[in-house]
Formats: C-alpha cells, structure tokens, sequence
C-alpha cells in the first residue's frame, strides 16, 4: 500500500510523510496516557527511592525489616543530598529553564507536544522538592523506626494527593484540547442543506 492511499493526500512529500509518522498531539496518544500513569505509580510507589512495601513490612516486623528499611533509606537520602549539595544550583536553573521553555512554547506557542511534556514535569518538579525536604528532616533529625515510617508513608500520601490533582488536570486538559481540536476540522459541524427549486 501506498502512503498516499494511506494518508490520503495526493501530493505527499516526504515532510508531510514524516509529519505524520512523527505525530506529536500527545493528548490524543495512548502512550502519553500510559505514560502518565506509570509515570505516577512509580513515583507513589518508590518513596525517596524505597518501595513502600518495605515501609509496611517494617511496620509488621520492627526488628529484621525494619533494619533493612533504615539501610535502605538513608542510603538513598545521603545519596540525594550529596547530588543536591553538589549539583543543586545547576539542577535548579536547569530545571527552571526547561519548565520555562515548556510552559511558554505551550501555552505562548500552542505547542501541544510542550503542553504534554509541561504537565508532566510540572508537578514532578514539586514531587522533587517535597523528596528533598523529607531528604533533609530525615538525615539532620536522625530518624529511626516509627518516626521514619511515619515521614514515608505522609511523603507517600502528598505525592499521591499531587498525582490525582495532576491526572485529573492533564484529562480536563486533554479532552479540551482533542474537543477543540474536533471541532477546528468540522468534524462536529453539521453541514449545510443547500435549498432546492420546486
């Protein structure tokens, strides 16, 4: 089959060929969706890098898996500190100039695939911050046990709390945009009954 019996253009060259190929309206892929909900399970799931089964395992048995928990956690948390003491002004404006070009080529240039990428960065951005400060509280207070469980499972249920916000926004978003998107190629449109003679 031809890619003009494909895509049904008589003069396809080969930008529109690549064009399509390459389709960048994210809201209306489902790899976007998928992506998005892995991308929140994930970061619900690995608390400061700790799956959050250790944290109920610990719960249930204070003496072995509670010891590995503890390992586990502040190995991760000196790790993000280190990296943060290290490199965390440059990450920062980095992450500040990549957020910005997003948001501006989004929603100033009406580039969806910027839009796409800004909804998902955005709030992940926050998620960061609020790793980094239980980071910090963890390591400087010295937490053990209850008192670390208990610093998991709220960091836990703020970033869930984040991601439902950022799912519920991303849809509303995206079904705005594919509406639009609709009803810009008439598809909505009821067409016109020309009257006739007699």
């Amino acid at each position: 089959m031809k890619a003009e019996d494909l895509f049904g253009a008589e003069n396809l060259t080969w930008y529109t060929y690549l064009n399509e190929m390459m389709d960048l309206r994210s809201f209306s892929n489902l790899w976007f969706w998928i992506a998005l909900a892995v991308m929140w399970s994930t970061a619900s799931h690995w608390v400061l890098g700790v799956p959050y089964d250790m944290v109920t395992r610990a719960a249930r048995d204070p003496e072995g898996a509670q010891a590995d928990l503890e390992q586990i956690a502040y190995g991760f948390v000196r790790r993000r500190l280190y990296v943060t003491n290290v490199a965390g002004t440059w990450a920062t404006v980095f992450t500040s100039f990549v957020l910005s070009s997003l948001l501006i080529l989004g929603w100033g240039y009406n580039i969806e695939f910027a839009q796409a990428l800004a909804l998902l960065g955005t709030p992940m951005t926050l998620v960061g911050y609020l790793s980094h400060r239980a980071a910090a509280r963890i390591d400087g207070q010295g937490l053990r046990g209850a008192d670390l469980r208990k610093v998991l499972t709220r960091l836990r249920m703020t970033i869930q709390a984040i991601g439902m916000v950022s799912i519920f926004v991303t849809s509303v978003w995206g079904i705005y945009v594919n509406l639009v998107r609709h009803l810009d190629n008439d598809l909505f449109k009821v067409e016109e009954i020309e009257p006739t003679d007699g």
